[in-house]
Formats: structure tokens, sequence, C-alpha cells
């Protein structure tokens, strides 16, 4: 890193980012064993107290890799395991931020569903339909939302950004049981998530990219709708 450049925070917050730097700038790469303890320290030129905190931070983080007798490796970087504490804070929201996650959920899942129209193999569409004949086929509340999540993590994956896929799987837990509570209040929440599905797979099938966009918006904004109302908002 630059030595000129202004270092704020703790010496282990500042030992984290040299770290991050040194596997950005590929100086470490994935799957690779860091220095020792002792080593990195001098690398870093921070106390072993202040590397060792930075390499647990990490560890907590995804980033590195703790194996048991054999030492600390980069990871493999995935999206999903780098993102999936973004998973515990949509699980933990409410209210107003709920909300707001929402508005995030419509924008990505549009995009998802615009790019799988454009890329999606006739295998991956076979599989968006099968989940949704299985949600027209059960009265099931339980199943009916089980099929709907995988259907939209099908729609994710044939969009080709693991990135994006990561992201959207962390904010479907919550969006899931917001949807248990739905379909409580509102009995015409079967009939409608049901109508607006079929309008994403008829979308897809065409491979219109615009089309599945907005329907994928106008499914996910219902929904936010709905919590906009509980929250008050």
């Amino acid at each position: 890193m630059d030595d000129a450049a202004p270092r704020k925070g703790t010496v282990t917050q500042r030992a984290v980012e040299e770290i991050k730097a040194m596997i950005a700038e590929g100086r470490l790469e994935p799957g690779q064993r860091l220095p020792t303890e002792r080593e990195l320290a001098v690398r870093l030129g921070m106390s072993r107290s202040s590397t060792r905190e930075a390499i647990r931070a990490l560890t907590v983080m995804g980033v590195l890799d703790a194996r048991h007798g054999s030492g600390i490796y980069v990871g493999a970087l995935e999206a999903g395991d780098l993102l999936e504490t973004f998973g515990v804070v949509a699980d933990l929201s409410r209210g107003p931020r709920l909300v707001e996650l929402l508005q995030v959920r419509r924008i990505l899942e549009s995009a998802a569903a615009a790019l799988a129209a454009a890329r999606i193999t006739d295998e991956q569409l076979a599989a968006v339909a099968a989940h949704l004949a299985a949600m027209n086929a059960t009265d099931d509340p339980e199943e009916i939302l089980a099929h709907d999540l995988a259907f939209h993590r099908e729609i994710a994956s044939a969009a080709g950004n693991a990135t994006m896929a990561a992201i959207l799987d962390g904010l479907s837990s919550r969006t899931f049981r917001a949807r248990v509570r739905r379909g409580h209040q509102d009995q015409d929440a079967i009939t409608r998530t049901r109508r607006e599905h079929a309008a994403i797979h008829r979308a897809l099938a065409a491979r219109d990219p615009e089309a599945a966009r907005a329907a994928a918006a106008a499914h996910v904004g219902e929904v936010e709708e709905w919590l906009r109302g509980r929250a008050g908002g």
C-alpha cells in the first residue's frame, strides 16, 4: 500500500486492509498459504498481536481459511462465501430498513430476470417451469413458498452473475418469512403469486429481457408495497 496514504482506524484495522491489499494485488492468491504469523507481522511492520487479530477478523469474513494443523490459507473468494453476512443483515432487518432491502431486491431481481431471458438454457427454463408447476399443483403454503424460493434461485443462476445471485440469495430468506405472514393475512396472495410467477416464466420462455424485467419488478414490487404498509412507510 502507499505509505503516504492516510492511515485511519486501529492498528488491527490497518493490518486487515494491508492483507486485503496483498490479496487484491495478487501478492497472495486464492488457496495460497499465508506466511507464518511472525513473518507476516514483519512484512506488515506491525505487532504479532495486531496481525493475529487481523487474521482472525478476515477468517470470520470468509476471506481467510484456518485449517487445523496446516495453517491459514486465502479462501476461494467465492461471492456466496464473502456475502454470507449480508444475509444476516437481511434476516435481522425490519420496518423501514426491510423495505429498503426489498427495493434493492426489486432492482436486482429485475436485472437478473432480464439477463436470464437472454441467457437461459432449455434445461434451466425447464427447471423454472417445474417449480412453477409445483406451485400450481399444491395449496400448501409451505410447499408453495419453497418452490417460490427455488424458482427465483434458478433465474438468478441462469443470469450468469454469481455475485448478483449471492446477494439475491441473502435477501430471500427474510422475504420468505415475510411472505408466510402475508399469506396468513391475505387470502388472495397465493393466486397473485402464481399469476406473477407465470408472467415471469412466459417472458423467459419468449427470451424477452424487457418483459422479464417488468414482470419481476411487478412481482417484487407488490411484496414491497405490502411490507411498506406494514412498516408504515
